[in-house]
């Protein structure tokens, strides 16, 4: 859970490579306050953001993701975040830059809305959504820290 105070705020979030392509979702108003995470979609559909806080951190962070549609065979694939399966309108590879000469890669769904499927599916089993949206973070952490280095920094202890 985090909060941003300004547009400048959520910019920040996002690694000095990334903010330079950033494209700002319509209809934001500051502040923002966000429990579980954010993601939009580009205008032109090119680009996923995503913002959100490793688990036990307060800490923002953002990736920007590229779709490389290859117009390959429209074949089912697994997220690896939220473990559902769809065509590659629904699930595809989205690779974000590590560096300049590096680039890394996932099967994700493309509209990155994972928090809609495992709470549908909690609702459905009649569970409760904290643990698995806990385990989604935890997911989503683990590429970021395992593949572009990201270290978060843990929540300041309550006074």
């Amino acid at each position: 859970m985090f909060r941003f105070e300004t547009d400048r705020d959520l910019i920040q979030s996002f690694r000095p490579r990334d903010r330079r392509v950033m494209e700002m979702p319509p209809g934001l108003t500051f502040p923002l306050f966000v429990r579980d995470y954010l993601a939009w979609t580009e205008t032109s559909g090119a680009r996923v953001y995503l913002v959100f806080s490793a688990p036990g951190s307060h800490q923002p962070i953002g990736i920007i993701f590229r779709r490389d549609t290859g117009g390959g065979l429209d074949v089912a694939r697994m997220c690896e975040w939220c473990h559902n399966y769809g065509s590659s309108h629904a699930v595809d590879l989205l690779t974000t830059d590590v560096n300049s000469k590096r680039r890394v890669g996932i099967s994700l769904c493309v509209d990155l809305r994972c928090k809609d499927k495992l709470e549908d599916e909690a609702n459905r089993g009649g569970r409760n959504t904290l643990a698995a949206l806990d385990q989604l973070r935890a997911r989503m952490y683990r590429f970021a820290n395992e593949a572009l280095g990201i270290e978060a920094r843990p929540a300041a202890p309550a006074a």
